[in-house]
């Protein structure tokens, strides 16, 4: 049985007035993929975004454990530097930074220094398994980028800080299917060499197709109604989620 990574108890979370999760139970370990699925508003990118410390999700009850420590103790920053890392779903634009400085300096600040002649032939090593031109690396992040470009930055961001646990919010939502094999490559080669786990966020199967996965959670109303192996994403291909909203 592999290492506990990450520990969710009982988690319940609100926006406002609003309750999210309502008593949220999840276990990851080590190395393992985990995808979440479930309807609009079941509370799947709640769940990405409270783990990733957004101010404007209050956790009102619950505890969390992430190697050991309560996560929820932990500033933003300091979460990143633990290994925490996320995908969004529309990732920004910063105007003024460009791909090279924002992947260099992320990278110092988890204790990763390299010389600039390091860090390129690294960064251009891992563009090679998203097909990316190196020519993104002078490109302002995300300006100007399309949605395949987006989410291939982030995915080359995931190879590049190799953190412990990844959380990737609907990364292949609007993509066409080159660009999801391309992403899908891209997430396999980084589990594959630094063995971290993953929390796939998906409405689709797509992303999947080529990665091994360990669990397959189905969250309707802020908490798992389902829970099992690949079968369950087959089950749900076919059926959809009518039977656990029902339920």
């Amino acid at each position: 049985m592999s290492q506990e990574i990450l520990k969710i108890e009982n988690l319940c979370v609100s926006i406002g007035d609003k309750e999210i999760l309502k008593g949220l139970d999840l276990k990851i370990g080590e190395g393992e993929t985990h995808v979440i699925m479930g309807p609009n508003g079941a509370g799947k990118s709640t769940l990405g975004n409270t783990l990733m410390g957004k101010e404007e999700y209050e956790v009102t009850s619950g505890k969390v454990t992430f190697l050991g420590e309560d996560l929820l103790e932990m500033g933003t920053d300091e979460r990143a530097k633990k290994g925490l890392f996320m995908t969004f779903q529309n990732p920004i634009e910063v105007p003024g930074v460009r791909v090279s400085e924002f992947i260099r300096n992320s990278c110092e600040a988890l204790g990763n220094k390299m010389s600039l002649w390091d860090f390129k032939e690294t960064a251009v090593e891992q563009m090679k398994v998203l097909h990316m031109d190196p020519s993104y690396l002078d490109r302002e992040l995300n300006l100007g980028f399309s949605g395949g470009e987006k989410k291939k930055a982030e995915i080359f961001q995931l190879l590049m800080l190799k953190p412990r646990l990844a959380i990737l919010d609907e990364t292949d939502s609007g993509l066409d299917v080159d660009a999801v094999r391309t992403v899908s490559e891209g997430v396999r080669v980084y589990h594959e060499r630094v063995a971290g786990s993953l929390i796939i966020i998906t409405h689709s199967t797509k992303i999947l197709e080529s990665l091994d996965v360990d669990r397959v959670h189905v969250i309707c109303d802020g908490r798992v109604v389902a829970e099992g192996d690949r079968k369950l994403v087959d089950e749900i291909n076919a059926n959809g989620f009518e039977k656990y909203i029902k339920a």
